[in-house]
């Protein structure tokens, strides 16, 4: 590249990095089933608040909340996102990143992005992954460590199902043989069911949980884009949650509406699917609260057209205000742009009794906020089968004084003995928080 147009855009990507809104509520303000919903704030240039990635200091770690500790169940990992427990209590911790996308950073304002983004940690290669982790002698480190799957495409969701191991690649539902116990699988997966990819895929991450019965498989798809601004019809089959029938691979859309599905989880007083949602960005530091929330059969929850409920993007052209008459509002918001990512609930928790009932909700951390947002491990008490009260914080202290990033809370799982593992895909640790001794 010729180095005066490089002096450009790097001069550019330094002037969009400075400039944008502040926020003027708190965090708090858009936490709960009420958050408050200022008037959008759409700025020329959008608000970008990147906190670098540093990695995490020799002897440095989280802090953990009263009555808890942490320390690294695992580390040395590449770029560990997505974690799951076997039965038999080995852990399967997803490293991977995004897969080529060409089509996702178009232009100068594509290429500012994608090189702010790459200063969050985002912009290394995919390692393409799955590695399990074994604690035989219950001691809360991993001894063993054994590549379990490779060769893999931006793995991210995985489930069994008695010996099928199901494991949502970035375009496609694949099914590997498990046997108990073993360390590795070298057979090929079979594919379920194709997954919306391609050339763009903006949100790559596919989440895979089983039903209680094991008979169907929910699969989350992320849109094509911020806001339907790559056309609607690059977001045929996406963000929405799938539910595909195990055995025929047959699928139908569950849920639509959702702008970035991750986390999804049952929980265990009503037997509801829950998911933790990305809402849009670049209307403001304080819009749009992401959220967790039940998911209804056959419900829309207006993205993009409308958020919260049926307010109105006007961003969006063609508007479709029929479809906005039934968007429903979600449960609960976990506050504006944290990425909120992970969730699980508090079933087979040892933690204090605070954590006893509720959803474990990993976010991973705002670039359209100042100041920031997320950068956390927070805990949402239930009662009943619904968000009661508000968020308590688990695991807090990724940003350091500059506000630079040692590291970002992704997936969050309860292990076998009840203790909380966190995914750091920045800090390339599996934190475990247990009950102080």
């Amino acid at each position: 590249m010729h180095k005066t147009r490089l002096a450009l855009l790097i001069m550019i990507a330094g002037t969009l990095a400075a400039c944008g809104e502040s926020s003027t509520l708190q965090v708090s303000d858009g936490t709960g089933p009420s958050p408050k919903l200022p008037e959008p704030n759409k700025t020329l240039i959008p608000t970008v608040n990147i906190a670098p990635a540093i990695g995490w200091p020799e002897g440095a770690k989280p802090t953990a909340a009263a009555g808890t500790q942490v320390a690294a169940f695992a580390d040395g990992l590449d770029h560990p996102r997505w974690l799951y427990v076997l039965p038999n209590g080995d852990v399967l911790v997803a490293e991977t990143n995004a897969p080529p996308k060409p089509d996702d950073a178009k232009g100068i304002r594509g290429w500012v992005m994608e090189k702010v983004m790459g200063r969050a940690g985002a912009g290394v290669p995919s390692p393409n992954r799955i590695t399990l982790l074994r604690d035989a002698d219950h001691d809360g480190v991993a001894e063993t460590r054994t590549v379990f799957l490779e060769n893999l495409s931006s793995p991210f969701g995985m489930a069994l199902v008695g010996n099928d191991l199901y494991v949502a690649d970035s375009d496609k539902l694949l099914r590997f043989p498990y046997q108990p116990g073993e360390t590795a699988i070298k057979q090929a997966g079979t594919k379920v069911v194709d997954l919306p990819g391609g050339s763009i895929n903006h949100h790559w991450t596919k989440n895979v949980v089983a039903s209680k019965d094991g008979s169907k498989l929910y699969v989350s798809v992320g849109s094509n884009s911020n806001v339907g601004e790559n056309g609607l019809e690059a977001e045929e089959g996406r963000a929405a949650i799938w539910e595909v029938d195990r055995a025929s691979g047959e699928h139908r859309i569950f849920a639509s509406g959702l702008r970035n599905p991750n986390g999804m989880a049952w929980e265990p007083q009503s037997g509801k699917l829950w998911t933790a949602v990305n809402e849009r960005d670049e209307i403001g530091s304080d819009l749009v609260p992401d959220y967790i929330t039940s998911v209804k059969d056959g419900a829309f929850y207006g993205w993009p057209f409308s958020y919260y409920g049926q307010h109105v993007d006007v961003r969006v052209s063609p508007q479709n205000l029929d479809l906005v008459a039934k968007a429903i509002a979600p449960d609960y918001a976990v506050g504006p742009h944290t990425a909120s990512l992970g969730l699980t609930f508090a079933e087979g928790s040892k933690l204090p009794a605070q954590f006893s009932n509720g959803a474990f909700i990993g976010q991973h951390g705002s670039w359209n906020r100042k100041p920031h947002s997320g950068y956390k491990v927070i805990f949402v008490p239930f009662e009943g089968g619904q968000p009661k009260g508000q968020p308590v914080d688990v695991l807090t202290g990724f940003l350091d004084k500059d506000e630079k990033a040692m590291g970002r809370p992704v997936g969050v799982v309860i292990d076998q003995q009840g203790d909380l593992l966190v995914a750091d895909d920045v800090g390339n640790k599996v934190w475990r928080v247990s009950a102080a001794k």
